[in-house]
């Protein structure tokens, strides 16, 4: 479990990035934080595995304040998949992967048969273990990072907009993959996104942000969608938008879904 205890994070400038930020994050779930630029969500992220150390407050893992830990041995212990990859480039794949196992002392045997292994979970061809990153598509580079941040078996596994960088094709294909794995695992997922709708297809719960950290509405999908709590959250999830507003309808003897601007999105499966 992951929780945060009234953290604010000021700037020596200044700068007001969270502003007394109160959160609970239940094992073996997917919270999906949303919002725009100003509304903390990375920031958030940073101080689970102390990146960022709060101004004031607390995060506390299991109970432990993560103040009080080794940060070092902290980043090692939680996975951590950035946008762009954060790939070392003089690396292969196989090496990147393999990367925090060798750092926690693993031997290069079981670190190269465990990276293989998370090669093989995350979709990536064996062939690919010799090639640079700079040899590697977008998408396969983002498959990369979660292999090396699923390779020492973390509880918690932190993605900081990790989809943001690829094609839409790629982009589902790689939250379906997420989807999967979380399925398999069960890992404490946290998942910073501007996206409503990568929020809501990942998320257990979604966080909606406004500026500096301060929560507009948590809940599922289904009663963030069927009730935003204010004007500012049903203008962020897209409420008035002909896509939100569904109905069915009888077509060619079957039941169809249409959007409010009259489109066809789908058929019911009986």
């Amino acid at each position: 479990m992951i929780q945060f205890e009234n953290v604010s994070k000021r700037y020596s400038d200044g700068t007001v990035a969270v502003s007394d930020f109160s959160l609970r994050i239940d094992s073996h779930r997917t919270v999906a934080l949303v919002g725009s630029s100003g509304s903390g969500k990375t920031t958030l992220l940073r101080m689970v595995n102390r990146m960022v150390d709060p101004t004031s407050g607390r995060v506390l893992i299991d109970g432990d304040d993560v103040n009080t830990l080794d940060p070092v041995k902290l980043r090692r212990s939680i996975g951590y998949v950035l946008q762009a990859g954060g790939l070392l480039p003089h690396r292969t794949v196989l090496g990147n992967v393999a990367t925090v196992l060798r750092l926690n002392g693993a031997s290069k045997a079981s670190a190269r048969q465990r990276a293989l292994d998370c090669m093989d979970q995350v979709g990536l061809d064996r062939v690919l273990a010799s090639r640079y990153p700079g040899q590697l598509s977008g998408g396969q580079q983002q498959r990369v990072g979660v292999a090396r941040a699923l390779a020492p078996d973390p509880n918690i596994l932190l993605m900081d907009e990790p989809f943001g960088a690829v094609d839409p094709i790629v982009r589902r294909e790689l939250q379906n993959e997420l989807l999967t794995l979380q399925g398999e695992l069960g890992k404490t997922i946290v998942f910073v996104t501007h996206d409503i709708d990568e929020a809501f297809r990942l998320g257990d719960t979604v966080v909606v942000l406004r500026d500096h950290g301060e929560i507009a509405q948590t809940g599922t999908p289904t009663e963030i969608l069927t009730a935003p709590a204010d004007e500012f959250v049903r203008t962020f999830i897209g409420a008035d938008r002909g896509e939100r507003e569904l109905t069915v309808q009888e077509a060619g003897g079957r039941s169809v879904v249409v959007d409010g601007n009259g489109r066809t999105i789908g058929v019911i499966s009986r």
